[in-house]
């Protein structure tokens, strides 16, 4: 399986590219008609969420730089 990459923006989406399936709480698939690449909503702010509509431009702000996350815990 090849790698899925998610691209944080700069106060706006989150950048899905490469083979992915987004499925909703019951399983069920969206229909993405077969594009490979997609920005989905993280302002909270779409009409169209999960999917990004651009209406982050009118405020949302969240400077993304990447950083490591802490070992994860065991039991």
């Amino acid at each position: 399986m090849s790698k899925t990459k998610l691209t944080i923006s700069k106060n706006g989406f989150i950048k899905v590219e490469g083979d992915f399936e987004i499925v909703d709480t019951e399983g069920v698939v969206y229909n993405v008609q077969g594009r490979t690449s997609l920005g989905l909503c993280r302002c909270g702010l779409s009409a169209n969420k999960p999917f990004c509509d651009g209406a982050h431009r009118n405020g949302f702000e969240h400077e993304a730089a990447a950083f490591d996350l802490p070992p994860m815990k065991t039991k």
